[in-house]
């Protein structure tokens, strides 16, 4: 286990910034409880599961965990160039603050002990697999109730009064033995195993939860909503912003508090466990008084629960199956778990882990050509095979997340999801309308959420000339609906950053102008003493960041007020969605007024998705300051992968997830094929038709 030694608030933030971006000690502040590093040997290569769990079926959708596995993000973790370019930053902001982000994307390296240095220098080749076979198949409910995994006091991750488990940023409890952990109770396998009923429920929370320990224990707020329970901390700081003395680890934040109490970077468990479908009967889908607008024949829920029929409605030995995380993201199926002496199971859980990230597998694959992979390159066929099935999976999630409905002058997004519409990591993800409005002789009179070409350029990495860049066009539109979380820096977070390192976090740069790329505000602009205090600004610097000043995602349905609120999951503002208060529960749905134009008798409405904005890409190349050895270029890595991965579709386009139509679009026909290259847009969808 790793020790750290005791320092003031303001000794500790001086020898955090140094200019090497990159601790050989984990800062106290990062250190979390649960097994540490090096307190368990027994972590094995992915490529020694292949021999029995792989290599027998590379369908799209297949059935095999290896290659569901190797087109999934989880799988990818370590390769994925966002996380390398915002862990550069990171590194910058809060050296050392890289431990917490290398514990879930290279979670074998993390065990390991190779996290130090903090910039992921450290790491071998053999890390690349991110969340790997053994992080998932040796974890243990840490809160005890099951199986006791390797939790060293004072690195038990759970609440030692309530005994309720800490679930989050990584945290996980590891056994320590041999064995295989999973749902069944008679698996005939090869290895040593054990039943794991946490792998039937709350295991997903150990990452899908992101909390940031750092400034959950300094931020004068220990960045939680204003409405949160107060966070047990042993740092705090004055009025003023003067820190004041602080503790050994064991008295930070993350060691008393359950992590959706602080931090807040994602709430993707706490969206889940706030709703009214973590524990409800998938086999009551059909006769529950469940509401009819989610029971779309396309929706995630009902093909969750088409899933769980064709599996027999419960587990395989009779336990209840209700609507967990795995219930839609890794639906059972009829299938074999192994290519030795296998065994048909009628309830084999898909191990492709889809979700909504359809567009880093060109990115992975770019990088790879171009030698610029941080971890993992000389990518095999069986590899880019399964990120092509994985990017597929991926877009279907997408489709089957939501639902559009026209009524009247009015459109209705309904959320298909158990969490909220859209989530997960919030920085550069959205969702939008584009509405383009027609006239009667299909004729566009106006588009609302347009996507297209901004005034802003680019130097390719690549070469060649410099590129215009592609993004929503008005961002703050009157017509515009955005769908989106937005973090932020608070004064006086901003002043106690001041008050220990002025020269360094002052000039630190908070936003940029999108177009022209040239800093709008710093740090010591947000702290300067004209500035009234609860004045914040929002920045993609997320490990700063202490302030959720933006949240209109939708909410999943029967989202309690009183839940949401203890975890830290609320909407902001709070009065959204029904303004429920406490003990009400939130709408499921949003509706948006249209405002057609006079001269308009039609409209396409189409509810777009995009993984990652210009707006993300230009922050995480403009802020990195190239003077880490490791980490300096990923902001021209991820720029150049942005923009040259997929010719056909760069700049990471938006991605289609549900249209409707309001009154008449033409007559709304394709084309016939005598029209088809006559060079006229014949069915009014605003694109010249072509073969």
């Amino acid at each position: 286990m790793r020790h750290t030694c005791l320092l003031t608030l303001a000794l500790l933030l001086q020898c955090l910034v140094g200019m090497s971006f990159a601790a050989d000690v984990v800062p106290n502040e990062i250190v979390q409880p649960g097994t540490q590093p090096n307190e368990t040997q027994n972590f094995e290569s992915p490529d020694k599961c292949d021999n029995c769990h792989g290599g027998y079926d590379s369908a799209i959708y297949s059935n095999e965990a290896a290659f569901g596995w190797r087109g999934s993000a989880m799988g990818n973790a370590g390769r994925d160039p966002i996380f390398w370019a915002t862990l550069a930053i990171a590194e910058q902001d809060f050296d050392g603050a890289g431990d917490l982000c290398i514990r879930c994307h290279s979670a074998g390296g993390w065990y390991a002990g190779r996290s130090t240095p903090t910039d992921g220098s450290g790491l071998q080749a053999s890390d690349d697999d991110g969340i790997d076979c053994d992080t998932c198949h040796k974890a243990t409910n840490p809160d005890n109730t099951e199986h006791l995994g390797v939790m060293n006091p004072p690195f038990v991750a759970n609440d030692p009064v309530t005994g309720e488990g800490y679930y989050g940023s990584g945290i996980l409890s590891v056994w320590g033995g041999s064995d295989k952990l999973g749902p069944y109770d008679d698996a005939e396998a090869r290895h040593q195993w054990m039943q794991s009923q946490f792998h039937r429920g709350d295991i997903c929370g150990s990452c899908h939860d992101v909390s940031n320990p750092a400034v959950g224990d300094l931020a004068p707020n220990h960045g939680a909503q204003p409405t949160a329970d107060p966070v047990a901390s042993s740092y705090d700081v004055d009025p003023v912003g003067v820190p004041k003395p602080g503790g050994p680890f064991e008295d930070k934040a993350a060691f008393k508090n359950p992590p959706y109490k602080y931090g807040i970077v994602e709430r993707t468990f706490s969206e889940w466990k706030a709703g009214a479908l973590d524990d409800m009967d998938v086999r009551d889908f059909p006769t529950t008084l469940l509401p009819a607008d989610l029971k779309v024949p396309s929706g995630a829920l009902n093909m969750a629960y088409q899933s769980a029929l064709l599996a027999g409605g419960t587990h395989e030995d009779g336990t209840p199956r209700t609507f967990s995380c795995q219930s839609c993201h890794m639906r059972p199926d009829v299938g074999e778990g192994c290519n030795k002496n296998p065994r048909t199971r009628p309830d084999l859980p898909k191990h492709d882990m889809a979700g909504g990230n359809y567009w880093v597998w060109p990115l992975i694959k770019y990088q790879d050509q171009q030698g610029t992979l941080r971890l993992g390159g000389g990518l095999t066929a069986t590899q880019i095979a399964a990120m092509d099935a994985g990017q597929i999976r991926a877009q279907d999630q997408l489709t089957m997340a939501a639902n559009l409905e026209v009524i009247g002058d009015s459109v209705k997004i309904t959320n298909l999801t158990g969490h909220k519409l859209i989530t997960g990591y919030p920085e550069g993800r959205r969702m939008w309308l584009n509405i383009k409005w027609y006239r009667a002789d299909g004729t566009l009179s106006r588009e609302d959420g347009a996507y297209g070409k901004i005034p802003a350029t680019v130097p390719n990495p690549a070469g060649g000339p410099n590129v215009q860049v592609e993004s929503i066009l008005d961002l703050s539109g009157t017509n515009t609906k955005i769908y989106e979380a937005h973090y932020a820096m608070t004064k006086e977070w901003a002043q106690t950053l001041m008050a220990v390192k002025a020269d360094y976090y002052g000039p630190i740069v908070l936003s940029y102008d999108r177009y022209l790329g040239k800093p709008e505000y710093t740090i010591a602009d947000l702290a300067a003493g004209n500035v009234p205090y609860g004045t914040y600004h929002d920045t993609f610097h997320f490990v700063l960041n202490d302030k959720v000043s933006k949240d209109n995602r939708i909410p999943p349905y029967g989202m309690e007020y009183d839940v949401a609120r203890v975890r830290n999951a609320l909407p902001v503002p709070a009065d959204q969605y029904g303004n429920p208060g406490p003990d009400g529960t939130y709408d499921y749905w949003d509706t948006v007024q249209l405002y057609p134009p006079g001269d308009a008798t039609g409209a396409d409405i189409t509810l777009y998705y995009q993984g990652t904005s210009w707006e993300y890409i230009q922050f995480l190349w403009k802020a990195n300051n190239g003077q880490n050895a490791f980490l300096g270029q990923e902001g021209v890595n991820m720029l150049d992968a942005w923009l040259n991965a997929d010719p056909d579709a760069p700049m990471v386009p938006p991605y289609v997830m549900a249209t409707a139509t309001w009154g008449d679009v033409c007559d709304a026909t394709e084309p016939t094929e005598a029209t088809c290259n006559d060079g006229i847009d014949n069915d009014c969808d605003g694109l010249i038709d072509t073969d």
